[in-house]
């Protein structure tokens, strides 16, 4: 009886491990970048940063399948280190940032794809109009912050987009319909409510 008890308890104990949730993180506001970069007119290649990142990643290295990711980009925070282009780009001949004030990205399957790579499908919507779009996804690490303490994850993600598929195609093909993107983001576990925030060195 006493084995029975034992064996019971070792196998609720593995079933624990093996069903234990998915972490969920919150993307760390002053960590990632998303860029985009195109062709101008095959002279020059300009890039414009998307800021104030916004989102939340799930993460089950045991279970990629479970992961998820889901991310906004206000378009507020766009800067191309070039303040005329930046107000071209948020105007109607592009993103109509008034009408359109976001870019969102939700996952819809989080595959392996080797060696700590992953492949994310989703839906992206941009200008309001949404397409599938798929990143190519490096874990470049998870575990406990040296600083925070808390448990956090880094990628790096690379993508290329049409942006006339998204009624976003203005002098195309002048301007390059093909957009590459590229992001790098940490994200971490939230403090409990009440938590004392760990020191910074």
């Amino acid at each position: 009886m006493f084995k029975r008890i034992a064996l019971g308890f070792a196998l609720a104990g593995l079933a624990g491990v093996a069903f234990a949730a998915p972490l969920s993180y919150k993307i760390d506001a002053n960590h990632p970048q998303v860029t985009a970069t195109w062709s101008h007119f095959g002279f020059s290649h300009p890039f414009a940063n998307f800021g104030q990142v916004d989102g939340t990643i799930v993460y089950d290295p045991q279970n990629v399948g479970a992961s998820s990711v889901k991310v906004t980009l206000p378009l507020a925070g766009l800067d191309s280190t070039v303040p005329a282009l930046d107000e071209h780009l948020r105007s109607k001949d592009f993103f109509e940032a008034e009408k359109y004030p976001t870019i969102t990205f939700n996952s819809t399957k989080v595959e392996a794809a080797g060696d700590k790579k992953l492949r994310v499908t989703g839906d992206l919507t941009v200008h309001g109009v949404t397409k599938p779009a798929v990143l190519d996804v490096t874990l470049n690490g998870a575990g406990p912050h040296p600083m925070t303490k808390r448990e956090t994850v880094g990628f790096d993600a690379t993508t290329t987009i049409k942006r006339a598929d998204f009624g976003v195609g203005a002098y195309v093909p002048n301007v390059s319909d093909d957009i590459q993107i590229r992001i790098t983001t940490e994200a971490s576990v939230p403090k409990a409510d009440g938590a004392p925030a760990s020191k910074k060195k």
